[in-house]
């Protein structure tokens, strides 16, 4: 009956976890693998998207509840995110600006868990200013981008990437090149004109990419961790709404009440996983 019990218990642990994870697929500055590496899942994730026919049969009945969780917890923030970004798009921006900064010491620390060499720092620096000035220049030369399917496919491979890339939050590239909102409020609508293109995305990048990060990540995971870290601090400062905090006095104290909000939200968070048991 105890083992019964436990095994409910564990169940529930996974399919908690697969929400929470979801939830930092969507979340502007959380990361879904990173949540995998806090919840010591990262490693057979990897495992069954770098051989998904090898390892289904050892792998899927494990990580089925965690799969699960993912998409509900994926979809369901994904809907409430595409009312307020519409209704509320400051806020919510400033908002999403704490749960960055929130976030930036715990992507720090598991930066640094295999140590911390001279040429990390160099890393941080130069993809911070390689990001930096390339959203610069599209912002000086007026580069509109449409959403269309290879927008949309593009979206698909950023999405990917912040599973198979720890650190990496997919808004972090969607959210300066005006891609975001569209994309999440497609995924929240369930429109088929953009889940389709997405999930073709997706998969393209986790066939070609998995194996391939999961080899940088573990032949040189202190420099590409600072090196993603430099490109979400650089993506996050262009999206900062100036304006919006010269308009009034009361718009200037909502974003910095939002924005201070989401740091408590992101550090909140981040001691609840560090209390979650990490799977052996």
């Amino acid at each position: 009956m105890k083992n019964k019990n436990n095994g409910v218990l564990h169940l529930i642990l996974r399919l908690l976890q697969g929400m929470l994870i979801g939830v930092g697929a969507v979340l502007p500055g959380i990361s879904g693998g990173v949540l995998c590496v806090v919840f010591g899942i990262y490693k057979p994730v990897m495992e069954l998207l770098g051989s998904p026919f090898k390892r289904f049969k050892t792998h899927v009945p494990k990580l089925l509840p965690v799969i699960v969780g993912g998409a509900i917890g994926f979809l369901g923030v994904a809907k409430i995110l595409a009312f307020f970004l519409e209704k509320y798009p400051e806020p919510s921006v400033c908002l999403f600006i704490g749960l960055i900064t929130g976030m930036l010491p715990s992507l720090f620390r598991e930066a640094g868990e295999q140590g911390r060499p001279k040429g990390c720092w160099i890393a941080l620096v130069v993809a911070f200013a390689i990001i930096l000035a390339l959203l610069i220049s599209l912002n000086l030369f007026s580069v509109t981008i449409t959403p269309n399917f290879g927008w949309y496919i593009f979206c698909g491979f950023c999405l990917a990437l912040s599973v198979i890339a720890p650190g990496m939050s997919f808004s972090t590239l969607l959210m300066p090149l005006g891609l975001y909102t569209p994309f999440v409020d497609g995924i929240g609508n369930l429109e088929m004109g953009i889940i389709v293109p997405a999930g073709i995305g997706a998969v393209v990048t986790v066939i070609c990419l998995a194996r391939a990060v999961d080899a940088l990540f573990d032949h040189y995971y202190p420099y590409a961790f600072h090196a993603i870290i430099g490109i979400v601090i650089a993506a996050t400062i262009m999206i900062i709404p100036v304006d919006s905090f010269t308009v009034s006095v009361g718009s200037a104290v909502t974003n910095i009440i939002c924005i201070v909000v989401g740091i408590v939200a992101a550090l909140a968070l981040d001691a609840f996983n560090s209390k979650i048991p990490v799977e052996d």
